[in-house]
């Protein structure tokens, strides 16, 4: 069985299906359409499998194009139906992994995927986790649960694999066939077997040991970057106190060519990753009786950045001789990064809720989310309107909050139509009018 398999993959019969079609799964399934394998994709939302049957876009940065082509190929194809499941000879699992309301794993997403895929599993099938977990979810959580409601033995009838997503939305130099694959297996035949399947759409693989070294790689990615993330926010708060600007101290800083690597400060933690995954490893360490100390403390100065925002902003209005209750506050950016369509964990979100408790009138603009969908954790928020960039509306505004710097706004009309402007991107850098028009945030 093993070696017909891998014959499949050779002869690119093998079918791959990816049950989830969000911000890792639709650009997956594009990458293996374009490495010629047939694709097959499973998604609850039946919106996303009418965008994808008729070729519209639903992640903005994805674009037209693609889609169009995915709708006219006959390799490949989306369904909410999932008792298709055995038609594909790999599934892979791109399902949201957030936090619960404890800030601990929510491993309900995950749980669910694995049952349905557990009652339609057939032999020979590779079942492959690529959403970001704790180090031991594949062999402690997905294959009891797929072999409970399977009656097959991993290993023996089918196969297991963890790789983890290392997506970057809108990384122009960077896209899924271009970013190198970590792969572990539940024993030597899965990591072979899924090491051959995405031979043939990723520029490289890199195996590892087993399943839950993997999911530590991912899991140590994303600490690397919230602890450096924190670091350059605390230093942000420190330097404006010595009159420093942080952003012309990390400009320099990055023309060491070794022992350096360039963070930039911000409003705060967004996008599904960096402001979620270190806490999975956290809650798995005080299993093995470890204190995570760094991680937990590079988590509230994340978490604390917002309300920094807020203090900048409520001096800036009090040096124009204005009250933060009752002003209105436009905020310039809804995505969690500049130039995508992304809003998942932005805290553009923390930084309008505390406005509004502060008594402030609000409204957000962003070139690229006209309107704010429904969330798991900001309802309230959910069909307000992003505000038209215009003269006399940014002029209706007290003051203006830059969360996001997408490239296509005009920052020199913004310098002409607000008079107090709280930066937390340095995206008026130079565009200043005078000493109290721009507040570095």
């Amino acid at each position: 069985m093993f070696k017909e398999l891998l014959r499949k993959i050779d002869d690119k019969e093998y079918t791959i299906g990816i049950v989830g079609l969000g911000y890792v799964g639709l650009p997956l399934m594009w990458t293996f359409h374009q490495a010629g394998m047939p694709v097959l994709g499973f998604d609850i939302d039946q919106d996303k499998i009418d965008c994808i049957t008729e070729g519209r876009p639903y992640i903005k940065h994805l674009g037209r194009e693609m889609m169009q082509e995915l709708a006219g190929s006959d390799r490949c194809e989306a369904t909410n139906q999932f008792d298709r499941l055995p038609e594909a000879d790999a599934i892979m699992l791109c399902v949201p992994t957030p936090l619960d309301e404890h800030r601990e794993p929510d491993m309900q997403y995950v749980e669910r995927t694995c049952f349905t895929v557990g009652e339609n599993l057939r032999e020979g099938q590779l079942v492959v986790l690529e959403s970001t977990t704790y180090p031991g979810t594949t062999e402690d959580l997905i294959i009891p649960i797929l072999e409970s409601k399977s009656g097959l033995t991993a290993g023996e009838d089918f196969y297991v694999a963890y790789s983890p997503e290392r997506e970057d939305p809108g990384n122009v130099s960077f896209n899924t066939a271009k970013i190198p694959k970590v792969v572990g297996g539940h024993g030597e035949e899965a990591i072979r077997l899924a090491c051959a399947v995405y031979d043939t759409a990723i520029v490289e693989t890199v195996p590892v040991s087993d399943t839950k070294t993997a999911e530590a790689v991912k899991i140590t990615e994303n600490v690397f970057r919230a602890v450096n993330i924190a670091l350059v926010n605390e230093l942000k708060v420190v330097f404006r106190q010595m009159d420093i600007d942080v952003h012309e101290v990390l400009e320099a800083a990055d023309t060491k060519p070794f022992g350096f690597m360039k963070f930039v400060p911000g409003p705060g933690l967004g996008g599904h990753c960096i402001p979620i995954d270190p806490f999975y490893l956290t809650w798995k360490a005080r299993e093995y009786g470890q204190n995570t100390r760094f991680i937990e403390l590079a988590g509230e100065i994340n978490t604390s950045m917002p309300q920094y925002v807020i203090d900048q902003a409520l001096k800036a209005l009090n040096a124009h001789k204005r009250a933060m209750n009752g002003s209105r506050v436009l905020v310039v950016g809804l995505a969690y990064k500049p130039d995508v369509d992304d809003m998942r964990e932005s805290p553009t979100f923390k930084i309008l809720d505390l406005l509004k408790k502060y008594g402030a009138e609000t409204g957000y603009y962003d070139p690229h989310i006209p309107e704010i969908k429904p969330t798991r954790e900001h309802e309230e928020w959910t069909g307000t309107k992003s505000v038209e960039w215009d003269e006399e509306t940014i002029r209706s505004y007290d003051a203006v909050i830059i969360s996001t710097d997408h490239s296509e706004i005009d920052y020199g009309q913004l310098a002409e139509w607000s008079d107090c402007i709280i930066d937390t991107r340095d995206a008026m850098n130079g565009l200043a009018k005078g000493p109290d028009h721009v507040w570095q945030a």
